[in-house]
């Protein structure tokens, strides 16, 4: 028994009559396609034709953003706006050794290292002030440049701010604490891990002021802290004014 053959008007039925690019897929379907990718592959998918373009720019697609090098803010491979919730910089490199120097301990090489990149997190922080006012967690880690000025205008911009992690940040002192206390009012969680100039008294104050929050706070108040300039070369000082006495008695 021979088998039967599909009749012709049946098989122009089931075959595609146009093929579908994806250029006409709708504009919801594009950004969950491209929520899949990288920054960068984002970006080089968006240079193929300006409707790809326009779904990069679109604001929804850029609720996440996280950063591992001073190089990728420099990039223009993202998009601030006010969809954006997640937002981590987190440095791991011998960089930020340096970085984490007093100011006044550096040698000029390692000046200009820093003369580079020092306000490149600072800035880009401006700018999601303005920008994103619904962020929901930020985590800095090893930007030994950010002061506390930095942290508070988030803390003041972003009022629905819930989660704030600030890891090897050394130039975060009490002032962030307190700001944590006046304006944190969304925070539920709040890790402090390896900043040097925060003290245990400014944790107390946390933990008394506002126990709903979380905080956890490893090493930090454990840490030597930084001393100004003029404690350091008071002692020196002092001792040659008494070798002076001693030479001269």
């Amino acid at each position: 028994m021979q088998p039967s053959t599909m009749d012709v008007s049946t098989t122009k039925l089931i075959q595609p009559t146009t093929d579908l690019t994806i250029t006409q897929l709708n504009q919801e379907c594009l950004l969950h396609l491209l929520s899949y990718l990288d920054k960068d592959s984002r970006r080089c998918f968006s240079l193929t034709c300006h409707r790809l373009r326009e779904v990069y720019l679109d604001p929804r697609l850029w609720s996440l953003l996280l950063f591992r090098s001073p190089s990728e803010l420099r990039r223009e491979n993202y998009v601030l706006g006010p969809s954006l919730r997640y937002l981590a910089v987190t440095w791991h490199s011998t960089r930020v050794k340096v970085c984490n120097i007093e100011d006044w301990m550096k040698n000029q090489f390692q000046k200009d290292l820093c003369s580079k990149h020092e306000s490149l997190v600072s800035s880009f922080l401006e700018r999601v002030c303005t920008m994103c006012p619904n962020l929901l967690s930020l985590t800095l880690s090893g930007c030994g440049h950010i002061s506390d000025q930095e942290v508070i205008r988030v803390l003041q911009s972003c009022s629905r701010l819930r989660s704030l992690r600030l890891e090897n940040c050394v130039r975060v002192t009490d002032l962030t604490l307190r700001a944590l206390v006046l304006h944190g009012a969304g925070l539920h969680q709040v890790t402090v891990d390896f900043c040097r100039n925060v003290t245990q008294a400014g944790l107390e104050t946390v933990r008394e002021r506002r126990p709903d929050i979380r905080l956890t706070a490893e090493r930090s108040a454990g840490m030597i802290p930084d001393s100004k300039p003029d404690k350091r070369t008071q002692l020196p000082l002092r001792r040659s004014l008494m070798q002076r006495v001693l030479m001269f008695s």
